[in-house]
């Protein structure tokens, strides 16, 4: 009983002892909202409150908000994305399915590889945060962009 006493008061102390590195906070007037590249996006889109984190972790994301009718090109990702819809109504698709309706508080996921876009529906806006992981320190593939007709077929 003293042996595993001794082990925990030990392991207590070296956690203690461990380096304790600083909590970064980026305040929202760092990161104004910018223009999301017309590149990637149809419509008005702007790009808020980007975050990456530092090796060893391979995380990054950002609010995005889609004006209606506005909408992503068709992308992918290595490891897999994250939307966490805010506010607003929204549609996503994954290349040979359903264009399918997303809301706030509806949180989606999207398999490593799967072509797919995202965006506001025809008549109101829709505001999520985009996570995802980068690879070798990409995290997404830009593709073509999402025509008039495929945003129409609902």
């Amino acid at each position: 009983m003293l042996l595993l006493a001794t082990t925990i008061f030990a392991g207590a102390m070296l956690a203690s002892a461990a380096p304790n590195p600083d909590v970064r906070i980026t305040k929202a007037a760092a990161n104004p909202p910018a223009p999301g590249p017309e590149a990637y996006f149809s419509g008005e889109v702007s790009v808020a409150t980007r975050f990456q984190a530092e090796e060893p972790a391979r995380v990054g994301g950002a609010t995005v908000t889609f004006q209606p009718g506005a909408r992503t090109a068709w992308h992918t990702h290595p490891l897999g994305q994250t939307l966490i819809v805010t506010d607003g109504s929204g549609l996503i698709q994954r290349e040979g399915g359903p264009v399918e309706e997303i809301r706030p508080g509806d949180v989606v996921w999207i398999p490593p590889g799967v072509k797919h876009w995202h965006g506001a529906g025809p008549s109101a806006a829709m505001t999520h945060v985009a996570v995802a992981e980068a690879v070798d320190g990409s995290a997404v593939e830009w593709l073509e962009k999402v025509t008039d007709d495929q945003y129409a077929a609902r």
